[in-house]
């Protein structure tokens, strides 16, 4: 019996290891990364990707949201909550985010280019990920109208240790510039996910079985 304790305990003691240092599932909550994630969508998370590396433009993160966040989006009572950070079937954390990095420190983010692109210094990107994206129409409805278009945000350098972060689903997402696609926002507006609170790089769909791939 004591050998049948001490093997469960390891075990434990194992899993937590892992799941602290190496890889975390997650539970995918929202749609705000659709169609690359869907709700309920199951991931694992892979804490190493930047151990003496730095999320680069592009790479989709998991994330703890700071208060400037707002309220957790899937809010749980405790044990709920650890079966979801032990199991990926469940919520992760108190205020756990994914979302797409689309700005590094020290870099412009604006938005928009003349035919409606994010704008990263001074280069429009291409996003083949973005989906459901804000109304935007050149000459009718852009950066220059009135009204301007939601897609249109004022340029921002993103601070040291912080990254501006996007949803695929960019109508459906609440994200860094959520607040800020207004005219004259306050500076105040913009919320980044902080490298401190980074969890690790989204690696693979797990479940369910028909979406499993790689990310």
């Amino acid at each position: 019996m004591g050998s049948t304790w001490f093997h469960l305990a390891a075990a434990f003691i194992v899993a937590g290891l892992v799941l602290s240092f190496v890889v975390k599932p997650y539970w995918v909550p929202s749609g705000s990364m659709e169609t690359t994630l869907e709700p309920g969508d199951r991931i694992l998370v892979n804490r190493l990707a930047y151990v003496g590396a730095r999320p680069g433009a592009g790479d989709v993160i998991v994330f703890d949201a700071g208060e400037g966040w707002g309220e957790a989006s899937v809010p749980s009572a405790n044990p709920v909550r650890w079966v979801g950070e032990v199991t990926g079937f469940g919520p992760s954390g108190p205020h756990t985010l994914v979302k797409r990095v689309i700005g590094v420190p020290g870099q412009t983010v604006e938005c928009c280019s003349a035919d409606g692109r994010v704008v990263v210094d001074g280069q429009p990107i291409d996003e083949p990920y973005v989906t459901n994206d804000l109304p935007f129409e050149p000459g009718l409805l852009d950066c220059d109208t009135v009204p301007r278009s939601t897609r249109c945000f004022d340029a921002v350098l993103v601070p040291a240790d912080s990254y501006l972060v996007l949803g695929d689903n960019r109508a459906g997402s609440s994200d860094s510039a959520a607040q800020c696609r207004i005219e004259d926002p306050n500076a105040a507006c913009w919320r980044w996910a902080t490298r401190d609170g980074i969890v690790g790089k989204a690696a693979v769909i797990l479940w369910p079985l028909s979406r499993w791939s790689g990310l």
